[in-house]
């Protein structure tokens, strides 16, 4: 599937601010949160003046995080912030597949070691919030991406294609074994 629209991205820092109960400056209802520490950086010596409109920066680099390190909090945030889509690397655990079965989330797996081609997804850096606080890789980006690839890992209701592949892997090396 293909993501297009404003995402924001998060990582450990954020995620922990939000399930705690921080305040979050961008709206995530019914958005998209990115598991993701962009590589960015400034279009003026002053990127809090964009000349350009693109909010004073540029995304060189957009790896996914590997996501199961926000399992701790993720299902707080889904339910909190009425996130719909979650996009990261690598699997989630069952807090999170539940979160996306009872309040209609998705998880979305993003191609790992593509940070590059990621970047030229992005159009254009919105805001960012909590740079001061969280530093660049952990601070909140708004995002106006174009055309993100991505597989659905855990479907709105539940679902988990890594269940499903592990579930039949498993039943082909006990036939494989005998």
């Amino acid at each position: 599937m293909r993501v297009s629209g404003r995402v924001c991205t998060g990582r450990d820092r954020l995620h922990k601010h939000l399930a705690e109960g921080g305040a979050c400056p961008a709206d995530l209802r019914d958005g998209a949160l990115f598991h993701c520490g962009p590589v960015v950086v400034p279009l003026s010596p002053d990127p809090a003046q964009p000349s350009d409109g693109r909010g004073g920066w540029r995304v060189v680099a957009a790896g996914p995080t590997t996501s199961i390190r926000e399992e701790p909090y993720m299902a707080r945030v889904i339910e909190r912030f009425g996130v719909r889509v979650v996009i990261g690397k690598g699997g989630m655990g069952e807090a999170t597949r539940a979160a996306c079965a009872r309040f209609g989330c998705v998880y979305l797996q993003a191609v790992g070691g593509a940070a590059a081609l990621i970047a030229q997804r992005i159009k254009r850096v919105a805001q960012v919030h909590f740079l001061e606080e969280f530093g660049a890789t952990e601070a909140l980006w708004e995002l106006d991406i174009e055309g993100l690839e991505a597989v659905v890992g855990i479907d709105a209701s539940g679902r988990s294609l890594y269940d499903e592949v592990r579930d039949a892997s498993a039943m082909r090396l006990r036939r494989l074994l005998g």
